[in-house]
């Protein structure tokens, strides 16, 4: 067996963020022994063996004979099917999900990816927390946070940590704290990835062309969100005056497409009616109205589908992020279509009971398409 103490000493010192100084001073050896312990040229003394396990909270064979490369294929695939899982967002799947990352989170606990995995999941998600969890879960979570801001390196989740912080802050009434941490730790609109790498480029140049469309496609489709979502949740509008708007906003941005060929107005249809579409659905829309804005939406995304063979950047920037179109074909009217009318369970499947959804559906439905797994 090939002993790997050395590596090991080293990923768990930095796990537990003390340095080498401060594990030679634990273990009355000097510094350099550490070093030459890390850099392999040299054992522990067999009588540092069990204080050594006991001081990183492991067993002898972990501590001579981790591998963490096959460790972490492990994680890596316990992670890949935890999403797999999750993402099918059917009550199955989230109890599979569920079952993976807690066992996930007992069986790799100094694992900072599998920690926030596990903290969002029982959180309920990044958005629309409910804050009787989150207070339930307030010492665990924070303490998870601490862990991650303690010892990771990796931006993004030392940005959830923080995240996290903020949201236990708004459930205790803390507001004002829970703002303060994200205009300190996050950037803002003119820090963004997609606007530095546009910068990276001279203004004129094809590079530059590219990533101003590419951002303009991403901005209108995070806008259009937005702009659903003001409309949706407007307390004066009745259901029904929210279908109608969202059919009316629906059509101007058709007409404007038509008549100036700015493919961008179609990305902003389309993302405003799905995001109307989606809330009417699961938030107490009629069959009737969910069925007429999907119509709608589906007429956009049609028509989305022939601008792309013309202009790519827009599958990139729209659609390529978000995992539901992860090995799409043919067109993408057609497989939104075709994995709605595959739907076994929930809201989307009562809705197939009703002529008028299936209708819709069949319409654009291409049996080409490679539907969502179930």
């Amino acid at each position: 067996m090939k002993l790997n103490i050395g590596k090991n000493i080293k990923r768990l010192r930095g796990e537990k963020g003390v340095t080498q100084e401060q594990l030679a001073e634990v273990m009355n050896v000097t510094c350099a022994a550490v070093s030459k312990w890390e850099r392999g040229e040299t054992f522990p003394d067999i009588t540092l063996l069990q204080p050594l396990a006991y001081y990183f909270g492991i067993t002898i064979d972990e501590l001579m004979g981790y591998d963490s490369e096959r460790v972490k294929a492990q994680i890596d695939d316990t992670l890949g099917e935890y999403w797999k899982q999750y993402r099918k967002a059917t009550k199955e799947g989230y109890e599979a999900a569920r079952d993976i990352i807690t066992s996930a989170y007992r069986a790799y606990p100094g694992d900072y990816r599998v920690m926030a995995c596990y903290m969002w999941f029982i959180a309920g998600g990044s958005a629309d927390n409910d804050p009787k969890v989150l207070l339930a879960h307030r010492d665990e979570f924070l303490s998870i946070c601490a862990k991650i801001l303690d010892g990771c390196n990796d931006d993004r989740l030392r940005l959830d940590a923080w995240n996290m912080r903020a949201k236990i802050l708004q459930a205790e009434g803390r507001t004002d704290e829970a703002l303060a941490i994200y205009r300190r730790e996050f950037t803002d609109w003119y820090q963004t990835c997609g606007q530095k790498s546009e910068q990276l480029f001279a203004k004129g140049t094809d590079e530059y062309a590219f990533w101003v469309r590419k951002n303009l496609y991403e901005l209108f489709n995070f806008a259009a969100d937005k702009l659903g979502r003001t409309v949706f949740f407007d307390k004066g509008l009745t259901s029904a005056e929210k279908v109608e708007k969202a059919l009316l906003y629906g059509e101007l941005l058709t007409e404007a497409y038509e008549k100036t060929g700015e493919d961008a107005f179609l990305v902003v249809a389309n993302g405003f009616l799905g995001r109307v579409e989606n809330d009417l659905c699961y938030r107490g829309g009629t069959d009737g109205e969910v069925a007429e804005v999907m119509d709608k939406h589906l007429q956009t995304l049609a028509l989305l589908d022939a601008c792309i063979p013309k202009n790519s950047v827009i599958k990139d920037a729209v659609f390529s992020g978000n995992p539901f179109w992860a090995g799409a074909n043919g067109t993408l009217a057609g497989y939104l279509a075709a994995s709605l009318k595959g739907t076994k369970e929930g809201r989307r499947a009562e809705l197939l009971e009703n002529p008028e959804y299936a209708g819709v559906l069949a319409k654009y439905a291409d049996a080409n398409c490679k539907r969502r797994p179930q």
